[in-house]
């Protein structure tokens, strides 16, 4: 049995400056974000950096505030980059105007866990974020919308490690 094929698709300047339009320019954590497709799954590695957190004196560690907006960074860029391309199985009739149009207020994160093994950098590390699967819903009496399981992990070159799953409810779908 042979494994499925992996497409790569490098950082995407233009399209990472503008899902992180949104952010405060102290608050762009997302340096770059190569994006994988195998198997109808998408994937995305990331490279972040914190220089200085955004909110709270420096703890020395990566921090659940700054793991939820480096998440939100990611997940956005991976949703962008699997419209822009057509990737993965979720979005297959987004456009990216559609993407802009709801990026803010209808990607809710329904549920958010994190795990924090070791410390992690923040002023270096990497990320990753799966999308397990994006299902349509259409509650009885409610209006349909997308429901996303994903998983993330973040690491650093000295084995500082977080972990986490996410529940994405994508409402007011096109």
């Amino acid at each position: 049995m042979t494994a499925p094929s992996t497409a790569q698709h490098p950082t995407d300047e233009a399209l990472l400056a503008r899902v992180l339009t949104p952010y405060k320019d102290h608050c762009k954590y997302l340096r770059s974000a190569v994006v994988t497709e195998a198997g109808g799954r998408a994937r995305a590695h990331c490279e972040f950096a914190i220089p200085e957190s955004c909110y709270i004196d420096d703890t020395g560690h990566l921090n659940s505030v700054e793991v939820n907006i480096c998440y939100n960074q990611m997940m956005y860029y991976l949703v962008a980059k699997s419209v822009k391309d057509g990737l993965g199985t979720g979005f297959p009739d987004w456009t990216l105007d559609d993407f802009f149009t709801h990026q803010l207020p209808d990607i809710l994160i329904a549920r958010f866990a994190s795990n924090f093994r070791r410390p992690v950098n923040p002023r270096a590390f990497s990320g990753q974020m799966d999308f397990g699967s994006v299902t349509r819903r259409a509650p009885a009496g409610g209006s349909p919308f997308l429901r996303a399981e994903t998983v993330f992990r973040y690491w650093d070159a000295d084995s500082g490690r977080c972990d986490g799953e996410a529940t994405l409810a994508i409402v007011n779908i096109p």
